[in-house]
């Protein structure tokens, strides 16, 4: 230990003591200084919403606290530029290092190159870990280099691979450097302004943030719950599934740790001969899988928070139709199973998978919605809300992942309310208006008698509205839509009009005709910022392919419109184990401006409250991001030896 090191700890979503790999060099080094960096400015489009923002002031007291219990105590500050506050920071400690774990969303890839670069030329040492995943984006490539784009060839490459995630133990204590600069209080963060307060306080009932809950959630989880996991997931209503994924978020809690406990349980129930327990164990394990994928996509292919993996979508003629977001917002479509889960989504920043892949296939194959609005409230409103899963459960449920939803596939939310939900509980629960419908007509009210409407108390298109689109009428004009979609990819095609290069194809195509970026592991430049756990940056090949307590929140009524979020699954055969695996969580509220460019450039509609914070007229707009990551491949495709240094 060097007594004159002084090493900042960079915080970010990896908020524990815990198998904190940044942490745990930074204590063996010497003074140790905490930091935490609020920059809404630079979040954009993606500025965390309410309930999130409530989490994260939770997650940091109860960390400060810890750190505080070490020796240590976390500095917070609220800047107009992160790279600015760092050095600031830098300056007036003395610091001799910077240290941080890796995040794998694009804005977080550039921004953390960008200060990676320029950390190394102001002399100032830089190193970053793996602190989110059981492997790197960059280990994990098939046998030329390619990156994986199936879920099963990329899972059962890493259940495969030989060595085995490592964890780092919390330091016993922590040496604290003098001269801190001037900081700011959590409340000066503006994590939650006064109106914000009486509808958060609610959450505290359900929910107990912080890294020491998080390791009580999941001892819960293992000891009381992960065994009857394969059936329960399939439950929509209670405590039907881990609860894990807020804590898993905001690195709250280890995913290694989580996947080392399971992995355990599974040892000991195959000795036992226990069949259920290990089912449940193999579903489980594909959660974390998906969430471990969802990375992995997000860093090979740095464009789909915008565009879709695939180009079949290129050409799809979605209806803008504000009206039709308002109202699946509302939870007034209709139908009373999509409807109960965007009430429960709205009230409570929660809902279960299962609801999360009905409610977004409703938007996406009835509404003809496009689904970077549906992805982008689900990051508005989720308390869970995880770009990187969002992402990938919304381009799963349109049919844009090689082994997605087949666009085709329309699912009648009648029948699946019978499936899930079959008592109707949950849709009582959630639409009071229908609290006294018989079980029989709880699903389709609309096929009920008169007398039977009379006696529950329901006037549909009055106290309850009438369904937004006949289901055979949606599917007539989602046939319809995908017929015009492939007359315009057959035109293109014949015009030579792929302006990209890219060749279109959709999911009855050879995966081979998908343009897939090669990534090129380069030796790495001997320089004071980079080691072999350096992040590093994909070189993509051809690039005119293009770049491609354990609690459950409690009802709360609120008259305010209803507020949604998504997540996305499998293959009917397999939909039951993916679907219900996969998790769609990525949150961030923009002040006045909403804006996700897509293919056809679609501006997501201001018709529900945000927050006044994160937006300014510098914000970082997805076109930026990918202006800056094309500059940062270029970078590397121009430089013979730099590979292993990234964001």
């Amino acid at each position: 230990m060097d007594s004159n090191s002084k090493t900042i700890v960079w915080f970010r979503r990896d908020l524990r003591i815990e198998d904190n790999p940044a942490l745990a060099a930074a204590a063996r080094e010497g003074c140790v200084l905490p930091l935490f960096i609020w920059c809404p400015k630079e979040e954009g489009q993606f500025y965390p919403g309410r309930v999130s923002r409530w989490w994260l002031k939770q997650s940091l007291t109860h960390l400060d606290q810890s750190l505080r219990s070490l020796g240590a105590e976390l500095v917070l500050i609220n800047a107009q530029n992160t790279l600015a506050a760092l050095l600031e920071f830098i300056d007036t400690t003395g610091a001799t290092k910077v240290v941080y774990n890796h995040l794998y969303d694009p804005v977080s890839l550039v921004r953390d190159h960008n200060i990676k670069e320029k950390l190394a030329e102001l002399g100032i040492a830089v190193q970053s870990y793996n602190g989110d995943l059981l492997y790197e984006p960059w280990e994990v490539y098939d046998e030329n280099g390619h990156a994986l784009t199936t879920f099963d060839t990329y899972w059962d490459k890493c259940l495969n691979m030989q060595n085995e995630p490592t964890t780092h133990l919390p330091p016993w204590r922590l040496v604290p450097a003098s001269g801190l600069a001037k900081k700011n209080s959590i409340e000066e963060l503006g994590l939650e302004n006064e109106s914000e307060k009486s509808s958060n306080a609610l959450l505290g009932r359900g929910w107990c943030p912080g890294w020491s809950n998080a390791d009580k959630a999941l001892t819960e989880f293992l000891e009381h719950h992960l065994v009857d996991y394969s059936k329960d997931r399939l439950k929509v209503e209670g405590n039907s599934t881990s609860l894990l994924s807020p804590y898993l978020h905001f690195g709250e809690l280890s995913v290694r740790k989580v996947f080392q406990c399971v992995r355990m349980k599974q040892i000991l129930w195959a000795k036992e001969g226990n069949s259920a327990g290990k089912e449940s164990v193999t579903f489980y394990l594909r959660a974390i899988g998906l969430r471990e994928y969802s990375r992995y996509i997000c860093f090979n292919f740095p464009f789909t928070h915008e565009r879709s993996l695939l180009s079949n979508l290129k050409h799809f003629p979605w209806h803008a139709d504000q009206a039709r977001f308002k109202a699946w917002r509302q939870g007034r479509t209709g139908y009373p199973l999509v409807d109960a889960g965007m009430r429960e989504l709205w009230a409570t920043g929660w809902i279960h998978n299962r609801i999360r892949v009905i409610v977004s296939s409703f938007f996406v194959k009835f509404l003809l919605l496009p689904w970077q609005w549906g992805m982008k409230y689900f990051w508005d409103t989720l308390l869970d809300a995880d770009l990187e899963s969002d992402i990938l459960g919304w381009q799963y449920i349109s049919g844009s992942l090689p082994d997605g939803h087949e666009l085709e596939r329309i699912d009648s939310p009648e029948v699946q309310g019978f499936k899930f939900d079959p008592e109707g509980e949950y849709v009582r629960v959630w639409l009071p208006e229908l609290a006294r419908m018989p079980t029989e007509w709880i699903h389709h009210p609309w096929d009920a008698p008169f007398t039977v409407l009379k006696a529950a108390g329901v006037e549909l298109g009055l106290n309850y509205p009438k369904p937004i689109i006949d289901i055979d009428l949606a599917r007539d004009h989602l046939t319809e839509a995908i017929f015009i979609m492939r007359e315009k990819e057959v035109a293109a095609k014949a015009d030579n009009l792929n302006e990209t290069g890219e060749e279109v194809v959709d999911n009855s195509e050879r995966i081979e005709n998908l343009p897939i970026p090669k990534v090129i592991l380069k030796e790495k430049t001997p320089c004071p910022t980079s080691s072999s756990r350096d992040q590093r940056v994909p070189s993509m090949q051809n690039s005119k392919n293009g770049l491609l307590s354990r609690k459950r929140p409690k009802c709360i009524v609120d008259e305010r419109p209803p507020q949604d979020n998504l997540q996305s699954c499998k293959n009917e055969a397999e939909t039951l184990r993916t679907d219900d695996d996969l998790c769609s969580t990525a949150e961030s509220s923009s002040a006045k401006k909403q804006v996700t460019r897509s293919i056809n450039t679609f501006s997501v509609p201001q018709s529900y409250p945000s927050s006044s914070k994160g937006n300014t007229s510098q914000e970082f707009q997805s076109s930026d991001v990918n202006q800056l990551w094309q500059e940062v491949i270029d970078m590397q495709q121009n430089s013979s030896k730099d590979g292993a240094t990234g964001g």
